[in-house]
């Protein structure tokens, strides 16, 4: 097994192209990356029995937003454990806090950057 084929996965959950690509790009040489554009999508990738190390996951989405997707998420019962980090370029303080109280791992804020995203994935990650 080569060493790229032990890179660590993550999935990222977003609707909007320009924020996945960026994300894509700030963390692909690192980590093997996997992509849906919505909530509905991340719950079918997931109960097909994919298991990432980490999901970066939007707050504000259509039909399905980041608080419900992040729910179901962990009522799947071998994802429990599964770190998911909140990403949004809009959230309160107050909401951050909240999140964290629920059980997600880390809030980063949009746009991204890139040390602040590696250094909170890379601690998420071991």
């Amino acid at each position: 097994m080569s060493k790229k084929d032990m890179r660590k996965k993550i999935l990222i959950v977003d609707d909007d192209e320009f924020h996945l690509a960026i994300a894509n790009a700030m963390l692909s040489d690192e980590y093997e990356i996997h992509i849906v554009k919505s909530g509905k999508e991340a719950l079918e990738i997931l109960s097909k029995g994919f298991v990432p190390d980490l999901i970066l996951l939007d707050v504000f989405m259509p039909e399905m937003d980041g608080w419900e997707t992040f729910y179901k998420i962990k009522a799947i019962g071998f994802l429990h454990t599964a770190p998911v980090v909140f990403v949004s370029s809009a959230m309160e303080a107050v909401e951050g806090e909240e999140a964290k109280e629920m059980g997600v791992a880390d809030f980063i804020p949009k746009p991204f950057e890139k040390e602040a995203l590696l250094k909170s994935v890379k601690a998420l990650i071991k």
